[in-house]
């Protein structure tokens, strides 16, 4: 099952000037994260404009069906900060629930998570 990045490609941090520092801060980090994801059948990044986290720019969700689901922001756009999200949305992609031992989370995302959403439950019909 694949874990899907989505990253906040309107995302701008507050020192953003829109006459020096085109494009936006979350358009830079959707870039680095896909680069950074490029060769790997387990993840898929998409873009979203505006995931509501304004005063935590920039934001990321990580997803995947049947676990739980995480948000979150206060990313740099550079590559240390797109391969800590790569690397953690492998552990995710590797358990069972979405659970990742703290011990194991790259350094790059400590201090970054905003919300953990539990797993949806499944419909009536699928059960």
């Amino acid at each position: 099952m694949k874990t899907i990045i989505t990253v906040c490609d309107t995302c701008k941090k507050e020192n953003w000037d829109p006459e020096k520092n085109q494009p936006r801060d979350g358009e830079v980090l959707a870039q680095l994260v896909e680069s950074a994801a490029n060769d790997l059948q387990s993840i898929e990044v998409r873009r979203q404009s505006c995931l509501m986290g304004c005063e935590r720019a920039c934001n990321i969700a990580i997803q995947s069906a049947d676990k739980l689901q995480y948000v979150l922001g206060r990313f740099d756009a550079n590559a240390d900060d797109a391969k800590g999200i790569i690397d953690y949305a492998l552990l995710y992609n590797a358990s069972e629930t979405g659970q990742v031992p703290y011990k194991t989370w790259p350094q790059a995302i400590k201090g970054h998570f905003v919300a953990r959403l539990p797993i949806l439950p499944k419909p009536e019909s699928d059960q």
